[in-house]
């Protein structure tokens, strides 16, 4: 359903931009990219233009909408069972918080009793501990499934 894997971007660097030393910048970054990286492909570069064409920006939007709309049943489900939750509705991530609880062991918990991945918040950094991450991107009927496999959770401390 989604391109995952192929990178295409850009940065905004203003020419006036300056170190503490003076030097530009700009002119850093351009020496950065240009020794470091070997540019976006042929393909990602062509997908990127198709995609800001006016049939390219409606797919995406079907696309993030659809997404959002499973962000939104995770979310409803986790909220339904008293689990504080962030995101889901802007991302196609939803964070749900287990205060004093390890976040690999609420990996782990969901995994063996609801056998739904997740992703243990740890692994973003400290303050990611005590929260797991849902993914929204998927198919609904799996999205549908993992949610009603979640409904009879009850993580404790």
């Amino acid at each position: 359903m989604g391109f995952t894997g192929v990178r295409l971007g850009w940065t905004v660097v203003p020419k006036e931009l300056r170190f503490d030393d003076g030097a530009s910048v700009n002119a850093d970054w351009n020496r950065l990219c240009t020794t470091v990286f070997n540019g976006a492909s042929n393909i990602a570069q062509h997908g990127g233009l198709a995609a800001l064409e006016p049939q390219g920006l409606n797919e995406m939007r079907v696309l993030t909408d659809f997404y959002l709309g499973n962000a939104q049943l995770i979310r409803q489900t986790l909220e339904g069972l008293g689990i504080t939750c962030v995101g889901g509705d802007n991302a196609p991530y939803v964070w749900a918080h287990f205060p004093g609880r390890a976040s690999w062991d609420v990996f782990a918990e969901i995994l063996d009793r609801c056998h739904v991945v997740t992703t243990p918040g740890s692994g973003f950094g400290p303050a990611g501990e005590g929260f797991v991450r849902f993914s929204a991107f998927g198919h609904r009927e799996d999205v549908v499934e993992a949610c009603s496999r979640i409904e009879g959770l009850t993580v404790g401390p």
